[in-house]
């Protein structure tokens, strides 16, 4: 049965702003009816890396805040901490990056909180029935809470071609760990220039992988991984504070897409009817809004979108960015109406397997209805 997506442009005229639009919009989808009153609320948003202007703007997160909190919810923000060394890897810098971004308790009206705690080991092992995993480590904040309200910012993605709704919930609330099985097929390596032998790696791998060698006789030992116990997990990555447990970043678009799916599946699971999801159509810029820049957007601002499925919307949305021509200036200046232009932007890149792969799984489906309010 076809999902049902809707869809409202970005006019606005007389007393109705488009704050008043959007929230018409997701009162229409349903989004609202996952909050019942005393559910702990959390609302998935990303905050933007500093230097990056393309993120959702604060005043659309602060409606949805108050259309929680008017249904008798309580609202929080959240985001779970990056890989990458970036200012989102740690919760302090975390906290602050969104701060800096706008995202002040005074300006949104709710306390910000990292999925994933401190150093991204705040995590729950969810279960799940699919083809890469069985279990995913899911950031503990969106485990615990009892509703979700997902807010993307639907853009271009260098690595799933798209960054929507699927990419939001399973990157997006996946443990550091959780980040490093999705991105890598390799087994991560130790840069033993970098390594001081704290042993935080040893401690915290969980199938005793890792050992200290004294590698040059008087000097600290220095982290070895056994390559017949390691299995990827992440954690080591996940622990180490010095980046001295080489991050391999090999995989290939269509399993990092399929895995992205998976944790996504996990970040869902046990919240049948309590998920909705708003995405915003805007400043669709050709990458991820994780770099500390964005370029100029794909396309023209097409609106914003809601809907109860994240498959069918991410489908929707990438089906109404394609529907116009590439702007000009931009990486598919020249594209016209009907061209892909995510693959125009990443060529590499077919980013359809994450939908595809999503509706295997029963995430969602890809067929949709489009309703305008």
């Amino acid at each position: 049965m076809a999902a049902r997506v809707y869809w409202t442009d970005l006019r606005a005229k007389g007393n109705r702003s488009l704050l008043d639009k959007m929230q018409r919009l997701a009162e229409e989808a349903g989004v609202m009816d996952v909050v019942a009153p005393g559910d702990l609320v959390a609302i998935k948003l990303h905050f933007g890396e500093p230097g990056n202007m393309a993120y959702i703007r604060p005043p659309f997160v602060r409606r949805v805040v108050e259309m929680v909190r008017a249904r008798g919810g309580l609202p929080f923000l959240t985001d779970a901490n990056t890989l990458y060394r970036g200012q989102r890897a740690n919760a302090v810098q975390h906290l602050e990056s969104a701060v800096a971004n706008g995202f002040d308790y005074a300006v949104v009206g709710a306390p910000l909180v990292i999925a994933d705690g401190l150093t991204g080991k705040d995590y729950v092992k969810v279960k799940i029935p699919g083809v890469h995993f069985r279990e995913v480590h899911i950031a503990s904040a969106a485990v615990h809470a009892d509703a979700m309200v997902v807010m993307t910012h639907f853009k271009g993605h260098e690595l799933t071609g798209v960054g929507g709704a699927i990419k939001n919930l399973g990157m997006g609330l996946g443990s550091r760990s959780g980040k490093q099985q999705m991105h890598s097929d390799v087994l991560p390596s130790v840069k033993t220039d970098k390594c001081t032998g704290c042993g935080k790696c040893a401690e915290w791998c969980p199938v005793e992988a890792i050992t200290l060698v004294e590698m040059v006789a008087g000097e600290k030992p220095k982290a070895v991984i056994d390559y017949q116990k390691c299995y990827g997990c992440g954690e080591c990555v996940a622990s180490c504070l010095f980046d001295a447990i080489r991050i391999n970043w090999k995989t290939t678009p269509q399993a990092i897409q399929e895995k992205t799916a998976e944790y996504a599946l996990g970040a869902v699971h046990g919240k049948r009817g309590k998920v909705g999801y708003l995405s915003f159509v805007m400043n669709v810029s050709p990458e991820c809004d994780c770099y500390g820049f964005n370029d100029v957007p794909l396309t023209q601002d097409v609106g914003i979108f809601a809907a109860l499925d994240p498959v069918a919307l991410d489908h929707a949305c990438a089906q109404a960015v394609n529907r116009l021509p590439g702007q000009p200036g931009s990486l598919v200046e020249g594209l016209l109406p009907g061209e892909d232009k995510f693959l125009g932007a990443h060529p590499a890149i077919e980013w359809e397997y994450q939908l595809l792969h999503g509706q295997r799984i029963g995430l969602g489906t890809m067929e949709y209805s489009l309703h305008r309010v």
